[in-house]
């Protein structure tokens, strides 16, 4: 592109360019329309006169300084002026290069040409990074779903054992970031829970099948073995130089946060340990209460009870939804966190809408 107040200079520059091959051409001799024509064209240089009326151009270079699009195309000066005042502030502004008035023919094409030689490195740079960071996001797209592959493989592989569906742990991670979502957490937290909880009960594994498929009421021992699937899902899940005796209590932030190791695997450790604790003490294996319970475990228990309760087991039938409404609400600030529980109630229709989708 070429902008100059005078006529003349673009008909000599336009024929000393196509005597030398070049020949797609933007011009102008009015510095007014100059700005509106180069941000339509995107040239790949610019050649601009800077002493013109009306508008100057210099603040035509300002306004382009200003288009973090428009400031990558390289701007040549043309100018009979000598103000060294001039040509410092028109670096400022990032021109590329300066070339005086009259035009010396044995210049030009070899300034444009280094010009544009530089413009076509930066683009190919460009296109460079561009191809790069479509390639990182493909492949973390591939990494994540492949995490979520096997958190879900090992979540079934726990369930298989007392539920051949496997429907019930995805149950649990959908209700889970539901009460979340309905408790502000954000969406990207959500997801995360939604993942994680699948896990909670990973630690049946570990149990034996005269425990975990007993038809009956379990006998003490039996329950207190029982108990000890929390404890398996935190050696299953962590790694053994990062399991920890004494969980931290609050949020599942902790020492460990900073390892390269999952955020949603230290999400899922937690959930594990804690999803039988209970709001007024009385639960296991820690008997945490109250906040000294993380947040996971809390809304993890809500959602593990509800699908529990309205689900066939070994030892019991399936209740009336209605029935197990009610015993949620009887858990209300002694098996449950009250606030919990509220937010549940309230996505009452979007959870039983999981429920209805995902039934066994």
């Amino acid at each position: 592109m070429i902008v100059d107040d005078e006529p003349y200079n673009i008909l000599v520059v336009r024929k000393l360019l196509l005597a030398e091959g070049y020949g797609d051409f933007v011009t102008t001799s009015k510095s007014v329309q100059a700005l509106d024509m180069f941000s339509r064209a995107e040239p790949d240089v610019l050649l601009l006169d800077i002493m013109m009326p009306e508008v100057s151009g210099l603040e035509i270079l300002e306004a382009i300084s200003q288009d973090e699009r428009l400031r990558q195309i390289p701007v040549i000066i043309l100018t009979a002026a000598n103000d060294a005042g001039i040509k410092a502030k028109a670096l400022q502004l990032g021109a590329a290069d300066f070339m005086a008035k009259p035009i010396e023919p044995t210049e030009l094409v070899p300034r444009i040409r280094n010009v544009l030689a530089a413009k076509a490195h930066r683009d190919q740079l460009e296109r460079y990074s561009i191809e790069l960071e479509c390639e990182v996001r493909k492949k973390t797209a591939q990494l994540e779903a492949s995490r979520r592959d096997v958190i879900a493989a090992l979540a079934r592989a726990a369930e298989y054992r007392d539920d051949d569906t496997g429907q019930h742990v995805i149950r649990v991670g959908k209700y889970a970031g539901i009460i979340a979502s309905e408790l502000g957490f954000s969406p990207a937290y959500v997801e995360q829970i939604e993942l994680a909880a699948q896990l909670h009960d990973v630690g049946k594994i570990g149990i034996t099948d005269s425990i975990l498929l007993k038809p009956g009421k379990l006998e003490p021992e039996e329950f207190r073995k029982m108990q000890n699937h929390t404890q398996f899902g935190q050696y299953i899940i962590e790694p053994a130089d990062d399991r920890q005796t004494a969980l931290p209590p609050g949020t599942c932030e902790s020492k460990s946060s900073d390892s390269p190791r999952s955020s949603i695997l230290r999400m899922a450790s937690i959930i594990a340990q804690t999803h039988h604790e209970r709001w007024d003490g009385s639960g296991y294996p820690r008997g945490l209460s109250g906040e000294d319970i993380p947040i996971e475990g809390r809304i993890t228990a809500v959602a593990d009870v509800f699908d529990a309760l309205s689900s066939e087991r070994p030892y019991k039938e399936a209740f009336p939804r209605e029935k197990c409404l009610a015993i949620l609400e009887e858990g209300r600030d002694c098996h449950f966190d009250g606030t919990i529980l509220d937010a549940f109630f309230r996505r009452i229709d979007d959870i039983i809408a999981v429920q209805d989708k995902l039934m066994d």
